[in-house]
């Protein structure tokens, strides 16, 4: 707990939120989805999340692909 914990520390709870949610429905990158993935692991995502995070905030928070025509 206490990796998962150190991993995490200084990331933004919406990071943290969406890189488990991408663990649980099997999005994220893992060597097996049979074992949780490591901190090491987590940390890789929560860091991924924050750059797209920040990457939608610079184009004035628009979705990185548009879904529907307006």
């Amino acid at each position: 707990m206490r990796g998962y914990l150190a991993a995490v520390k200084d990331a933004e709870l919406a990071d943290v939120q969406a890189a488990i949610q991408r663990f649980i429905r099997g999005e994220a990158r893992v060597d097996s989805a049979q074992f949780c993935p490591s901190s090491a692991q987590l940390s890789i995502e929560v860091r991924e999340r924050r750059l797209m995070r920040e990457l939608i905030a610079k184009r004035g928070g628009d979705s990185p692909v548009k879904l529907v025509k307006s």
